[in-house]
């Protein structure tokens, strides 16, 4: 069996548990309709009804794809969205979970990328995410470092962490695939001090020069740095202050995962934290907006309470 049709098989099977009844649709965007088509072929020979769709190419993460696509959405036991940006975080996902789908989201990935990351042995990424998503529903307060300069608190009060491990095999179950992480939204307003990304961030895949973010009360007041700070500026733009609210930590756990231009990939390498702007109703949240954007940091020092979670990139737990 060729390579990516094994990685298909296995996140179909292994991940999603697609039964032969069951009514799957493969949402796609242009850009990715060439893999979407090869999920479709795997996915025709496990269930009798399998629908694909393509739509416009999503230009941001976090926008709303086409009420057509949403529709559908409501009306399928399993989703494969395969987009170059993230839909994750929409009301149409949302609204889809609650309806009982079970949904993945591959938000920009490669061959290469499912190739690599989906093989069936999914146990490490299990445990690890779990862990740390018990971790951070317990904790009540977190402090971040980086060598780049990062310097960020924030509250967990009353938070609960989630875990990303690829495993959905349940009504209402939604991960990534890739996954890997374990993850939680600072609450609101709590998020203090300096925020710097040099590892990758939505939309530029990775960073020539670190972005500085000086953070107060929550929120994003300053960006600063070179040609990829403008950027980052003119992506928030749109979205006015809710646009730059911290609305997620997340703590990478997939050992097979590596720096890319996919920051899909990026944000689940092990040991990597990421941060991001925009919507957190995803985490138990309550900005609604139409942008969750994940910037990733390398190396980073993460204490959840008094108890070192991170090291300088190393997981302590």
């Amino acid at each position: 069996m060729p390579a990516l049709e094994h990685a298909i098989q296995s996140a179909l099977n292994d991940c999603l548990r697609i039964r032969r009844h069951e009514t799957i649709l493969i949402l796609a965007d242009i850009p990715q309709s060439q893999l979407a088509h090869q999920f479709f072929n795997v996915a025709k020979t496990i269930s009798k009804k399998v629908f694909s769709l393509v739509i416009p190419e999503i230009r941001n993460q976090g926008c709303e794809p086409p009420t057509v696509a949403a529709s559908l959405m409501g009306k399928s036991d399993v989703i494969v969205i395969l987009t170059k940006h993230s839909i994750s975080h929409t009301n149409a996902r949302r609204r889809a979970s609650q309806r009982g789908a079970r949904i993945a989201s591959l938000p920009g990935v490669t061959e290469e990328c499912l190739v690599r990351t989906l093989n069936g042995d999914y146990k490490e990424i299990i445990d690890k995410s779990r862990k740390l998503a018990d971790i951070l529903t317990i904790g009540q307060s977190v402090r971040l470092t980086t060598p780049a300069g990062t310097r960020l608190t924030f509250s967990l009060a009353r938070m609960r962490g989630f875990a990303d491990t690829g495993m959905i095999h349940e009504q209402g179950q939604f991960s990534n695939l890739p996954a890997g992480e374990g993850c939680t939204a600072p609450a609101q307003g709590s998020a203090q001090g300096v925020l710097v990304i040099d590892g990758s961030f939505s939309n530029l895949g990775r960073v020539e020069n670190p972005i500085w973010m000086l953070v107060k009360n929550g929120r994003v007041i300053r960006i600063t740095g070179k040609k990829d700070a403008e950027k980052v500026r003119k992506l928030l733009r749109p979205f006015g202050t809710e646009g730059r609210n911290i609305a997620e930590i997340g703590i990478g756990t997939n050992p097979r995962a590596k720096m890319t231009e996919c920051t899909l990939e990026n944000e689940k390498v092990l040991g990597t934290v990421h941060i991001a702007l925009g919507n957190n109703l995803s985490f138990g949240g309550k900005v609604s907006v139409g942008c969750h954007f994940d910037g990733v940091l390398l190396n980073p020092t993460l204490t959840v309470d008094t108890k070192v979670i991170l090291e300088n990139g190393q997981l302590q737990v």
